[in-house]
């Protein structure tokens, strides 16, 4: 490789949420921290490189973006996924949960309903419930380590409160699932008989195992809403810049008058840089990162197969985040969450934190050195 991604770079006293917050969250002090969705990589040398330029030029005065801006990023999306746009329906925000909550105000009314499927990304219920809006759930069908959507349930709950809005996850947080364009063709037949409006948030779309495929629900409707962002794929989240994909010009025109309400204009210079180098030159550093990543979850897989039978990894189709079933122990959510941290010496993810459906699953985030994870997994497996 050309990368070293088992190279261990101490984050603690960065003021980072992930290494220096516990306390502050109500955790013990000193616990391996797998659970917020940032990687402890550091970003590419060429973004960094950028990054550095922009900061010795010494000015940070108000930024905006030219046509290389939009260039870089519809080549990525295009070029990877055959998903093409212009710079017109480009809107920029400051992150994917702030785009959100944006679309949520610019095309749902107060106490309007708007659907998403769970457990899901914990953000989603807040974005709803804190914009006055009323939370419709779709649960994912759990069988046998396998979710899958409930068809059925999904256009009843739809038709019996009159939805608006409905946010996908895909790929899907927390249980990894990449759904397939049958699947997709599926939601937007529904979703396009009742007039419900989707806001897909893609996010993670590149991290996608082999062998499977992200199709961007762009290519699906090209009414849809796309909310991306490079802060996962670059590790870039302190930058604060996301990009949404709004081609119909009834919801470009709601959107960019919502974001104007919002008195946010110009984004964070150094995040408008970072985004246009790693749309730029990332690309093979992300495969080689994706083939480390892979090499992670090979390695969670065949630990817990040898040491930990009874926790059942749910195979990760996408992200970096796996999806821990610990309910074959029979403990209560907050007795595995409290063994986890006490005696495991692991703050992850509690399942419940992304919906009652998330009863006995863990959230890990694998995207860490590899010495990292094999500490992780060994303090696991001691508790």
């Amino acid at each position: 490789m050309n990368y070293d991604f088992d190279k261990i770079i101490d984050r603690k006293n960065s003021n980072s949420i992930k290494w220096d917050f516990a306390i502050e969250r109500g955790k013990p002090d000193g616990l391996i921290p797998m659970w917020v969705a940032d990687m402890d990589f550091s970003t590419p040398q060429k973004v960094l490189d950028d990054i550095h330029k922009a900061v010795n030029h010494g000015i940070f005065g108000y930024t905006e973006v030219k046509q290389d801006y939009y260039d870089a990023l519809s080549e990525w999306f295009s070029t990877r996924y055959g998903f093409r746009f212009s710079h017109q329906d480009v809107v920029k925000a400051p992150g994917v949960v702030f785009a959100l909550a944006a679309c949520v105000r610019a095309f749902t009314e107060p106490n309007e309903a708007i659907l998403i499927q769970t457990p899901v990304y914990f953000p989603f219920y807040e974005v709803i419930r804190k914009n006055g809006r009323r939370l419709i759930t779709n649960p994912l069908t759990y069988n046998e380590g396998t979710y899958t959507i409930d068809f059925n349930d999904f256009e009843n709950k739809i038709k019996e409160n009159t939805v608006k809005m409905f946010i996908l996850c895909s790929p899907h947080n927390p249980v990894g699932r990449v759904w397939s364009r049958d699947e997709l063709e599926c939601i937007n037949e529904i979703c396009a008989k009742y007039n419900v409006t989707v806001v897909s948030d893609e996010i993670h779309c590149d991290f996608v195992h082999k062998p499977y495929e992200h199709t961007c629900y762009g290519l699906i409707d090209e009414n849809a809403v796309i909310t991306t962002s490079p802060s996962k794929t670059f590790n870039l989240a302190g930058l604060q810049v996301a990009n949404i994909i709004v081609r119909n010009s009834k919801l470009n025109r709601l959107l960019k008058s919502e974001m104007n309400k919002t008195g946010y204009s110009q984004l964070n210079t150094l995040g408008l840089v970072a985004c246009q180098s790693a749309y730029t030159h990332g690309g093979d550093w992300l495969e080689e990162l994706m083939e480390y990543l892979a090499g992670n979850i090979q390695y969670t897989q065949e630990f817990l197969s040898e040491r930990l039978p009874r926790v059942r990894l749910i195979e990760p189709q996408g992200t970096y985040l796996l999806w821990l079933d610990f309910s074959a122990y029979g403990l209560t959510q907050a007795e595995l969450d409290r063994q986890i941290t006490e005696n495991a010496g692991l703050w992850l993810d509690s399942g419940t934190k992304f919906g009652a459906e998330g009863e006995g699953f863990q959230r890990m985030n694998i995207a860490c050195p590899r010495k990292t994870l094999e500490r992780a997994l060994s303090s696991l497996a001691r508790f």
